[in-house]
């Protein structure tokens, strides 16, 4: 029986996240402040009182989902994980968390990912779906198929739920022929561009020289990176998986499965939101899921 502590990502941010533990605990708060001046500018302020279109920019959302997801990680009075992981984003978080990357830098890359992402996102119109019904086997030739553009299977959320993404154009397509193949539902996201595919490429190339230069350790637990599914120890691979990410998808259901084989039986949700928790009850439907707060 081992403890898991999973990091979200974009997406499970919502406006006063963070404000209770903020107000209620001194380190809290000195955390915080430390990351309006590392950041310079108070993005407190956004997380606490602004509005829900204000923390849905990329460069908003990101810093604000990790610092929550952090903060509460060096908050807690029993962090001690015997294995880690974050989807997407949230990848960083469980590094920082974990102590693989210092706070500073950790702020810093994610900070850069938002930029990156967000710039790269206004090269070409792309967009995401989540597609609900269909086995990812199914998903993966359909998308193959549409030759309109490039459209690729990007989270591995669940059994039955996967995210494509891709040009516009290719990922309408690919809803209209994953709906006639049967599938449920094929609903895009509202999402600025295409996520974890080769879209990303100029976001991969901006974060490359940050990424590089940013001093990784050996985590104090294992860390399942979403490209590998693995857990991973050693420093650089670490390192090289975390760059290889912005245009791989995210395979999170393979990487809780293999948690799960390696033992782990009580996964703690760390940060904004209940999402992960109900994608590992659909992956482990016996496993233990709880928040951190």
């Amino acid at each position: 029986m081992k403890k898991a502590f999973i990091f979200p990502g974009q997406g499970a941010q919502y406006v006063g996240m963070g404000k209770t533990l903020y107000e209620a605990n001194p380190i809290a708060k000195e955390w915080y402040e430390k990351a309006n001046e590392i950041l310079g500018f108070a993005i407190t302020e956004v997380m606490f009182n602004g509005t829900e279109e204000e923390l849905k920019q990329t460069k908003i959302t990101q810093p604000a989902v990790f610092l929550d997801s952090v903060i509460q990680a060096f908050c807690m009075d029993n962090f001690e994980p015997q294995m880690a992981a974050g989807h997407s984003l949230g990848e960083i978080s469980a590094l920082v968390a974990c102590k693989s990357l210092s706070f500073e830098e950790g702020l810093k890359l994610v900070s850069e990912r938002a930029y990156a992402m967000q710039a790269a996102c206004e090269i070409q119109a792309s967009t995401m779906a989540a597609i609900l019904g269909l086995e990812d086997q199914k998903v993966e030739e359909i998308c193959a198929s549409i030759s309109s553009g490039i459209v690729v299977a990007a989270n591995y959320n669940c059994p039955g739920q996967l995210v494509i993404s891709g040009d516009t154009n290719a990922v309408n397509a690919a809803c209209e022929a994953l709906k006639t193949a049967g599938a449920k539902r094929a609903l895009l996201l509202p999402v600025g561009g295409a996520f974890h595919s080769p879209l990303m490429l100029p976001a991969q190339e901006r974060l490359a020289k940050a990424i590089e230069t940013a001093t990784f350790k050996q985590p104090i637990c294992p860390i399942y990176q979403n490209v590998s599914t693995v857990g991973e120890t050693n420093p650089q691979i670490i390192q090289e998986n975390l760059l290889k990410q912005l245009t791989a998808p995210v395979k999170w259901t393979q990487s809780v499965m293999q948690m799960g084989a390696d033992g782990a039986t009580d996964f703690v949700e760390v940060g904004p939101g209940k999402v992960l928790q109900g994608l590992v009850k659909k992956i482990l439907p016996e496993a233990n899921c709880h928040q951190a707060y």
